[in-house]
């Protein structure tokens, strides 16, 4: 029996939430804040910050821009893929946050998606990342990615009608130790790896964690819900029931 959530992991959740409204990122660490010196410092420094209701997430964006790669310490979590980029669950922060490496074969690159009204931070750990960003679709159809097909092709065919093309509203080429932010208001992105001889790995805060979000065609801006996946979980191989 799954146990529900007390009154503060809600309170917390409601506040990263509203946060997403007027949060848009820094670029350089606090002069204030704390030193992360290793992976683990990061880890637990993130585990002390959200401990509390009312999360610092301008301290959040400091420890990640905070630490800098040491392939000895992500290694072990960064599992590659030959066909698609993979997500790698490093740490599930007590359900405060998700904390995961992902790897990206050479050429390999996301669909264009949302974060499901929370915060994205992505750091580079190895090699270089394209991030392009686009802005959220004034109007869309929604499915599910369990659809498929549907038989009722004049409703489909007026959906489509209204549907509006992924207007582009920027680009960076990350490299290492660089971070990224965004959430929903600033928009939705994709995320790619240009090269085709090196491989990239990214580090990724979300908070609150989400298993599910949207995916967008770019010529009809057409949104379906899609389930999220980890490749591995804690350095392990996970292996999804057929």
């Amino acid at each position: 029996m799954s146990l529900s959530k007390t009154d503060t992991d809600l309170d917390q959740e409601k506040y990263l939430r509203e946060a997403t409204r007027h949060f848009y990122g820094i670029e350089k660490p606090l002069k204030y804040g704390p030193s992360v010196e290793t992976l683990n410092d990061l880890i637990q420094a993130l585990y002390a910050e959200f401990s509390t209701n009312y999360v610092n997430i301008e301290m959040v964006n400091h420890l990640m821009l905070s630490y800098k790669s040491n392939p000895k310490e992500w290694q072990k979590f960064a599992k590659f893929d030959r066909y698609k980029y993979t997500r790698n669950l490093v740490d599930t922060g007590n359900g405060k946050f998700n904390l995961m490496i992902l790897c990206w074969g050479e050429g390999h690159g996301s669909t264009i998606h949302d974060h499901s009204d929370s915060h994205c931070f992505m750091k580079m750990l190895k090699g270089e990342l394209r991030e392009i960003r686009y802005a959220m679709p004034t109007t869309t159809t929604t499915g599910t990615a369990a659809e498929g097909n549907t038989s009722n092709t004049t409703s489909m065919e007026s959906d489509l009608e209204r549907q509006e093309s992924l207007d582009e509203i920027g680009q960076r080429t990350m490299s290492l130790n660089d971070v990224a932010y965004i959430n929903d208001n600033l928009g939705l992105h994709r995320v790619e790896n240009t090269s085709h001889s090196d491989t990239a790995v990214s580090l990724h805060l979300y908070c609150p964690p989400f298993d599910s979000c949207s995916v967008f065609e770019k010529n009809s801006g057409q949104r379906v819900k899609c389930t999220m996946t980890f490749w591995s979980k804690h350095g392990q191989k996970v292996t999804y029931d057929k």
